[in-house]
């Protein structure tokens, strides 16, 4: 037990509360980290800079088989797992959440999204199923899946669960008429991670939704380059906000600056 303790105090001291993976006495341990969506973009800078921090990742994509660069990833890194999950195939969530029910998993990212194309979403002319498509994939599959590994999430250290969402989610900001899908599906996405937060601070654990903003990824795809930011500089400071949550703080809505949003 002493031993056990010991090793947590360690891993404290690095700066990252950590989760014990099975070990012999001695060994520290290291957190886990599982995010949606690994495949390209956000995702995939999740993955590369927390294993590059020594993290345990699994890293979820919808065709595994296809993500070249996640698969270059995990080759290098044997603490890469990945791992096939589409996240509105509510079959494939239970399948993975009850093959991970004995590893603690420290933080989990949200973060598989769709924009839905924007000449899809023109009033006037707007494609319904594909409405149906962007809420089942950014609305009702994040909800879902963090039902679904919550009691992995409880029993780690760290206890973390993270929601990608945008700055296009908050009602109060809108001045303009533009992608109502996507709108809508970010805004009911940051109602119910603001729920799950007040549901799961009894438990100990935390929830934040953060606006990454504007990211040279395939989902600002049609933007002019000049308006978008590195996805590695994006996550660089996004992972500070993810450490620095706490059930004080749990349910924010903060942009990659650290700034409030407004909801």
């Amino acid at each position: 037990m002493f031993a056990r303790v010991m090793m947590l105090v360690a891993g404290l001291a690095m700066g990252m509360t950590t989760m014990a993976e099975e070990a012999t006495p001695g060994t520290a341990y290291v957190p886990t980290v599982m995010v949606t969506g690994a495949n390209r973009g956000i995702g995939l800078e999740f993955v590369r800079q927390y294993a590059e921090r020594g993290a345990r990742v699994i890293a979820t994509a919808r065709d595994p088989a296809g993500a070249q660069e996640l698969n270059a990833l995990a080759a290098a890194n044997p603490r890469i797992i990945v791992e096939r999950l589409d996240v509105t195939d509510f079959a494939q969530v239970d399948a993975l959440a009850a093959r991970y029910a004995d590893q603690p998993i420290d933080v989990l990212i949200n973060n598989a999204g769709i924009s839905g194309g924007m000449q899809k979403q023109m009033y006037g002319r707007m494609d319904y199923a594909v409405f149906e498509e962007v809420l089942r994939v950014n609305t009702i599959a994040p909800l879902k899946v963090t039902e679904a590994f919550t009691p992995s999430v409880l029993a780690s250290q760290q206890k973390r669960i993270v929601a990608i969402s945008s700055s296009e989610g908050s009602v109060s900001m809108v001045d303009s008429s533009r992608l109502p899908f996507m709108r809508a599906s970010k805004a009911a996405l940051n109602m119910e991670m603001r729920n799950v937060a007040f549901q799961l601070k009894p438990k100990g654990a935390s929830v934040r939704i953060l606006n990454p903003g504007l990211v040279d990824t395939d989902f600002m795809k049609g933007l002019p380059k000049r308006m978008l930011r590195p996805t590695a500089t994006v996550v660089g400071e996004l992972i500070p906000l993810i450490d620095a949550m706490s059930v004080e703080n749990t349910g924010s809505f903060l942009g990659y600056d650290g700034k409030e949003l407004p909801w």
